[in-house]
């Protein structure tokens, strides 16, 4: 008995028919009359079988008591409540059975009630976030209310503007013209300047022979001087005994500090210089290699065109300034050989009189010799109403570093490449528009920078799948002619503007010690 009357507290019945109760109380206005119908019913069912369980309760408690247990407090209590069928117990329903079916329905409501509170709680968040939208929206239609003004405020203005600008572009236009006449005046006054330029740097490669040979003519006066008075002194000694001997040739010692030798891998000379020159490879990569590309985008679209021309311009610069080099040297051995004395050797000299004159280079004549080589060469082209001078502030930049670079005792130099040859990883980087699994070079953007065998600074090249040798870039007729329709070709093949140009391509990276003691002469 007290089993059954703990499971009936458990259940919480009289807590659900309170709040059914309540609940309807709240929706009576709310719900039709069937509704409210249903409710009623609902709650009477409940509380028919609540009713059913206390009897039950009531008549197993009478029994503890005995046949007569309890039947006072019946009469007086319970008797009078009682009508016809008020017992609605079913009797072939069993107490744990009702009780079980009690707590199901308790179960079921509560979790329609959760459901409902979760709807309710789900619904106020939805309208929230539909006035934010509505808010944001709001804002949105503000912005452009304003936008909208300003736009009409500036159209408003920039006609007036326009009137302006016109009298300016006008005016640029008259001065632009001034300009070019000036251009032209001074580019012909700069012509009898490099004219007298070359003829000063041939005075002084004679001046500075006469008195290399003047030099060597002293020191030989100088050494013969020194070997009458070592004899003199020794026959002396021999007269007045070897005490004389000895204090003669302490008087007649002269200490001579000696330097290293130029042709050594760690004269100061060699390595102030080369450090200097890589400094100046990379910014001629990072600065005028992109100025000389900004240029030709004027003349020609062909963006890997322009490319291969920059390329092969350092290329030819290279070439020339190391034959002017080789020639300048061997005019340079020739005259010190007749005059030359030690104590140092023949190179040595020639090498320190290199290092001492490192401007006597005939630069217009080696301009002209690369603008020569990119004429005859087949793989590039510009217009017809233009010409490959277009980049000679490039070209001479490249020499002046070309003929320094060749003038050092251990020279630098560019490594030897070719279109559709295998890439080389320990060389070269990809550009980025490379197709990274292709073999192949297509075309070269910038060579590697090398010391003997040694690489000091990797390249760039641009790799694609079918690149080959006998790709032709331009007609070889001498006026370089070219359709229409091949320069719209040309202009739709066109890769990268100069921006990305600009932006995309990396300076060149070091990879290695910038001093090696294997000499290229």
């Amino acid at each position: 008995m007290a089993e059954s009357l703990r499971r009936l507290v458990n259940i919480g019945t009289f807590t659900v028919l309170q709040d059914k109760l309540e609940r309807w109380l709240g929706n009576y206005h709310i719900n039709t009359c069937d509704q409210n119908v249903a409710r009623c019913c609902e709650i009477i069912e409940l509380n028919a079988k609540v009713q059913g369980q206390l009897f039950k309760l009531l008549s197993v408690t009478a029994e503890s008591g005995g046949m007569y247990g309890g039947a006072s407090i019946i009469k007086s209590r319970l008797l009078p409540f009682l009508g016809q069928n008020f017992f609605t117990s079913g009797g072939s329903v069993t107490a744990d059975t009702s009780l079980s079916i009690l707590a199901e329905s308790a179960a079921k409501n509560r979790e329609l009630d959760d459901l409902q509170d979760q709807y309710e709680v789900s619904l106020n968040d939805l309208e929230a976030d539909l006035k934010a939208r509505e808010n944001e929206v709001q804002d949105l239609r503000d912005e452009l209310i304003e936008t909208k003004e300003e736009l009409n405020r500036s159209l408003r203005t920039t006609t007036s503007d326009k009137m302006l600008n016109d009298v300016e572009i006008r005016e640029l236009r008259r001065k632009l013209a001034l300009a070019e006449d000036e251009v032209r005046t001074l580019r012909s006054k700069a012509g009898l300047l490099t004219d007298y330029d070359t003829q000063v740097r041939r005075l002084r490669d004679d001046i500075a022979l006469l008195t290399a040979r003047r030099d060597s003519l002293l020191r030989t006066s100088t050494i013969k001087d020194k070997d009458d008075s070592f004899l003199s002194s020794k026959d002396e000694s021999k007269r007045n005994g070897p005490g004389r001997d000895v204090y003669s040739s302490l008087n007649s010692y002269r200490y001579t500090p000696r330097v290293g030798s130029p042709l050594s891998i760690d004269d100061p000379v060699q390595r102030v210089r080369q450090q200097n020159l890589i400094s100046r490879w990379n910014d001629m990569f990072s600065q005028d290699r992109l100025d000389a590309m900004d240029t030709l985008r004027r003349y020609s679209d062909d963006y890997e065109n322009n490319q291969r021309i920059i390329f092969l311009a350092l290329q030819e610069a290279f070439s020339v300034a190391k034959c002017a080099f080789r020639q300048f040297k061997m005019k340079v051995r020739a005259n010190l050989a007749a005059t030359h004395i030690g104590p140092e050797t023949l190179e040595e000299a020639v090498q320190d009189y290199v290092n001492r004159n490192t401007d006597l280079y005939d630069l217009p004549g080696m301009v002209a010799d690369v603008l020569r080589g990119l004429n005859r060469s087949p793989k590039i082209y510009l217009p017809p109403d233009s010409t490959f001078a277009v980049v000679q502030p490039f070209i001479r930049e490249a020499c002046k570093l070309a003929w320094q670079m060749s003038a050092l005792a251990h020279p630098l130099d560019i490594a030897v490449a070719t279109d559709a040859e295998l890439f080389d990883n320990n060389r070269y980087r990809r550009s980025y528009d490379s197709e990274y699994t292709a073999p192949l070079v297509n075309h070269h953007i910038w060579p590697a920078l090398m010391q003997g065998s040694k690489v000091l600074m990797k390249g760039e090249a641009c790799t694609r799948r079918g690149a080959s040798l006998g790709a032709s870039r331009r007609s070889r007729s001498r006026s370089r002619s070219v359709s229409p329709s091949l320069r719209a070709r040309s202009r739709s093949r066109s890769m990268s503007p100069s921006r990305m140009a600009r932006s995309r391509s990396p300076s060149p990276r070091r990879i290695a010690s910038p001093y090696s003691s294997d000499p290229l002469f």
